[in-house]
């Protein structure tokens, strides 16, 4: 029985992409932006978007007896 070393990541906890390589930028002109930090961006602008246009539940009248 062999044990696993201590630095080996568990399976459920591994990134989907690998960390070790180089970052992706995008250029525009003297601007200079990660995609990672791009997605980020345009995320969280749906997430204030949604905040703005999702109406609130709005709670039910209640009827004369106060049901």
């Amino acid at each position: 029985m062999t044990a696993t070393p201590a630095t080996a990541p568990h399976l459920a906890f591994a990134p989907p992409v690998d960390l070790n390589g180089h970052g992706h930028y995008l250029h525009w002109g003297i601007v200079q932006i990660s995609a990672a930090n791009t997605v980020m961006i345009v995320l969280i602008g749906v997430a204030f978007l949604a905040a703005l246009f999702v109406p609130f539940p709005k709670p039910k009248p209640k009827g004369r007896d106060g049901e």
